[in-house]
């Protein structure tokens, strides 16, 4: 196989016998100078194919210690959950991880809801959650809170595509859809839908109503300074969450705890920040 492109030390694009291109994980890999021809196989721990170039976006914004913590926990979670997870998951859980690490440093006292549901729904999947939680602690030097083990459970959960009623998931994919033109319509933006950082919204937009549908009804003090605190700061961004909070609610027929919408306007807040790097990368070129 040969080496042709450095991602960064541990992660290459590659081409294979047959002449298709890869990228491939190890331990060193990209660190000689390319391309070249790598012979001894066992330095590869993990390859993907047709890889979409959102991917590769992802592992030059990502610290290459989280990818490879991410990639330890797949493998570790493939032993584990008897049922076969989408490969990509390596990508969407170091995203989430990076993302955990971000928010927990500008949110320090923010807490996150932990469900005891899925911890009884999904044993292997939290059991994941919690070696992830231990192995980033381990790997990283990062405490996170006990409630990223529900977040990290749920995208083994996810990632699996567990069998849902037609009805329910066209419900649940139209209520996403009509959150993101809220935010496209006020903030006057174009979100891409194949990016990571609306999955990630989406991902929590599907758990929030996973939640608020069963009653798992979140303490209201559990974040209200911070949530002062950014409603003052961002008025229009608490505006935005408010009214996906809303629409949700009139939908539903529940009720939306400031928690929630604390959380919507942490993930609305990241896809306008996405969006004006990609607009200010755009007009540079």
């Amino acid at each position: 196989m040969w080496v042709v492109k450095k991602i960064n030390n541990n992660a290459a694009v590659c081409r294979d016998n047959n002449d298709d291109e890869l990228v491939a994980f190890g331990k060193g890999i990209g660190f000689p100078k390319t391309p070249y021809e790598l012979t001894d196989m066992r330095k590869i721990s993990m390859t993907f194919y047709k890889l979409n170039l959102h991917y590769y976006q992802l592992l030059k914004e990502i610290p290459e210690n989280v990818f490879e913590v991410s990639a330890e926990i797949v493998a570790q979670a493939q032993t584990q959950i008897p049922r076969s997870l989408n490969p990509n998951i390596v990508f969407s859980l170091a995203d989430h991880i990076n993302f955990a690490i971000t928010r927990m440093q500008q949110y320090q006292n923010m807490k996150l809801p932990f469900s005891y549901d899925v911890q009884q729904l999904y044993p292997a999947e939290t059991k994941m959650g919690k070696f992830a939680v231990k192995l980033i602690r381990q790997r990283l030097d990062v405490h996170l809170p006990n409630s990223e083990v529900t977040a990290i459970a749920m995208h083994f959960v996810n990632s699996q595509s567990l069998s849902e009623t037609a009805t329910t998931k066209d419900f649940t994919e139209e209520l996403i859809d009509q959150a993101t033109q809220i935010i496209e319509q006020q903030f006057t933006i174009q979100i891409d839908r194949q990016g990571f950082t609306y999955n990630r919204f989406a991902m929590h937009v599907r758990y929030y109503l996973k939640r608020i549908q069963a009653d798992e009804v979140l303490n209201e003090d559990d974040n209200a300074t911070l949530f002062e605190a950014m409603k003052s700061e961002s008025p229009k961004i608490y505006s935005c969450a408010q009214a996906i909070a809303t629409k949700i609610d009139e939908q539903l027929s529940t009720h939306s705890s400031n928690d929630e919408i604390f959380y919507l306007m942490i993930y609305i807040k990241r896809m306008l920040n996405k969006s004006m790097n990609t607009t200010n990368e755009e007009s540079s070129k």
